[in-house]
């Protein structure tokens, strides 16, 4: 038991108040109503440039604590809070004392109130959301709550634990490290409320455990994603998971010694029942569980136990704990309310869903980028369709890609039905010297011209971006059928694009039916959605369905290591 824990244990047994030794903490608090000559030094100069004489302290501890306040440190600890806004921000902590006359927040008569010790108790249990308890130093609080025996102590102590509930409560509400400085693609920005509002919270509330639970997301996907952190803790403790040895493929059907160990590791994934038939034979049972396993972890589901499907088995269940500690993070930036209905899709998985009213009414493949060309995450609308469209190559495809080709050949790109602007006037490919241009001087547009080998496919939807991207269709149906399908320059390609076109404008009149007779007369057409539909980009690696099943996928785009780094080296309050 940490020693935090151990003094607030021993304290409340005792009936004693956890600021002490009692002989000297009760008169301590006791002179908060003596005569003026017990109070201590503070600057009543420097007070009222930032207190109205009405707002001066009126009592010794209300004085010690406004001379705590204007100390160095104290300054230095605004700083560091105000840090882990967006923007700079006037409020501090010495705002909201002064607002209440700089009388204590966590202090009463008796010693800490009962918010205080609940505040203790949440800083040991912060690893329950996946945040690190060691940095907001519960020890050194209990001990200066122990250790208090004259109205400076005290006034330290009530400062020190406002500060570090404002740290604890802005990381539990938008995380501990700010998105952009993990990754400048990020364009997320979740907010803390300011130290004020925080800690009005505290001063209004008759409940600290609702103040928590209002801080910490409000979303079902966090919380269990939280509950299955715990049960992997315990699981942790219990010794782990079952190591299975490397070997030859194993199939359905064989024999081989490490089938005990595969029917062991299946087990401890609840996906195969506990006395299941024992022996070194792959029957069906192992493999309907091998499966399951295999779909979870964004595997090729055919179970087979090769060199993918082997390494996710023996991923250590630390890793795996990490691994949900920092998706836990990145549903912190996320917004609680992503909209009545919206389009969610996790690059890390390669799936798109469509949500309305907290139910997924259509659920689809795409492909991603490369990891060299990632797909970045952020939020937007999608306000319309394009059906039929044209593709306007990006620059970077015209120069690295097509600029070869036509210096080989200056038909190369007629087959693929694309022509090359000169500004707004198109001109003959053979009309310019390819070999005397370069990336430097390249002023062409190439368009390709709408149909069914057209780079978007036949239908595209827009939610205009600086990024430019974009979900479409692709005529390259053969990606979808594989396990890991981050293949595209960045855009977002769509399985089943019709389909997803009948469910996203449904209310704006268009069924399936009539989506592919636009198609069909091969002209260009925009459809304009009466109602934006929220689209949120997100890359998580770790989740956990409303069925209750877990799923890990892998780190394509090196993200979970970079916030892991940035978690390790950064806090929030020094970004």
């Amino acid at each position: 038991m940490r020693l935090a824990t151990t003094i607030l244990a021993a304290s409340l047994a005792a009936g004693l108040p956890l600021v002490g030794p009692l002989p000297l903490a009760a008169p301590a608090l006791a002179q908060s109503a003596a005569q003026p000559t017990a109070q201590p030094e503070v600057d009543e100069t420097t007070l009222t440039e930032f207190a109205p004489a009405e707002q001066l302290p009126t009592d010794p501890l209300a004085f010690a604590i406004a001379a705590q306040l204007d100390s160095a440190d104290s300054m230095m600890l605004d700083a560091a809070l105000n840090a882990g806004s967006e923007e700079e921000t006037e409020l501090s902590v010495r705002d909201f004392y002064q607002q209440r006359l700089f009388q204590p927040l966590w202090l009463s008569e008796d010693g800490l109130n009962p918010f205080a010790k609940e505040l203790l108790v949440a800083l040991e249990n912060a690893g329950e959301h996946a945040l690190d308890p060691e940095d907001y130093d519960p020890d050194r609080l209990a001990q200066l709550a122990f250790n208090a025996a004259g109205l400076a102590d005290l006034a330290a102590l009530d400062v020190a634990l406002s500060s570090t509930y404002v740290t604890y409560a802005s990381h539990l509400a938008a995380g501990r490290v700010k998105p952009n400085r993990v990754n400048k693609s990020l364009k997320l920005f979740p907010l803390a409320p300011d130290p004020v509002t925080l800690l009005d919270l505290v001063d209004s509330s008759e409940s600290f455990t609702e103040v928590l639970e209002g801080l910490s997301p409000n979303t079902p996907n966090y919380d269990r994603l939280k509950d299955r952190l715990a049960d992997y803790r315990a699981k942790q403790a219990a010794g782990g998971f079952t190591a299975v040895p490397s070997g030859p493929v194993l199939k359905p059907g064989m024999t081989d010694d490490r089938l005990e160990a595969l029917r062991a590791r299946m087990i401890e994934e609840d996906l195969l029942a506990p006395g299941s038939h024992s022996g070194d034979v792959y029957d069906g049972a192992l493999l309907a569980a091998v499966k399951l396993f295999q779909e979870r972890h964004g595997l090729e589901v055919d179970g087979i136990i090769g060199k993918n499907t082997l390494v996710e088995i023996n991923v250590p269940i630390a890793a795996r704990i990490e691994q949900m500690a920092l998706n836990m993070e990145r549903r912190r930036w996320m917004p609680d309310d992503l909209g009545e209905r919206y389009v969610f899709i996790n690059l890390a998985d390669q799936n798109l869903k469509v949500v309305d009213n907290d139910k997924t009414v259509h659920t689809t493949r795409v492909v991603v980028g490369k990891p060299y060309h990632a797909t970045p995450v952020f939020s937007d609308q999608i306000t319309y369709a394009e059906i039929n469209p044209f593709w306007t190559v990006p620059f970077s495809i015209a120069t690295k890609e097509y600029l070869p080709q036509l210096q080989r050949n200056p038909g190369a790109l007629a087959a693929k039905n694309i022509r090359i602007f000169s500004g707004n006037r198109e001109i003959s490919p053979y009309s310019v010297d390819w070999n005397g241009v370069s990336r430097r001087n390249f002023s062409y547009t190439l368009r390709q011209d709408p149909g069914p080998r057209n780079a978007l496919g036949r239908i595209k939807f827009m939610f205009p971006n600086k990024y430019s991207i974009y979900i479409h269709d692709t005529p390259s149906k053969a990606l979808f059928s594989r396990a890991q399908r981050s293949f595209s320059h960045g855009c977002i390609r769509a399985e089943n694009p019709f389909d997803l076109g009948e469910v996203l404008l449904a209310r704006d009149g268009w069924s399936k039916d009539r989506l592919i007779a636009a198609r069909d007369t091969k002209k260009r057409r925009i459809v304009k959605l009466k109602e934006p539909i929220p689209v949120h980009l997100t890359y998580l690696t770790a989740w956990v369905n409303k069925d209750g099943s877990t799923h890990f996928r892998r780190d394509v785009y090196g993200r979970d290591k970079v916030l892991k780094t940035a978690l390790t080296t950064n806090r929030r309050t020094d970004l």
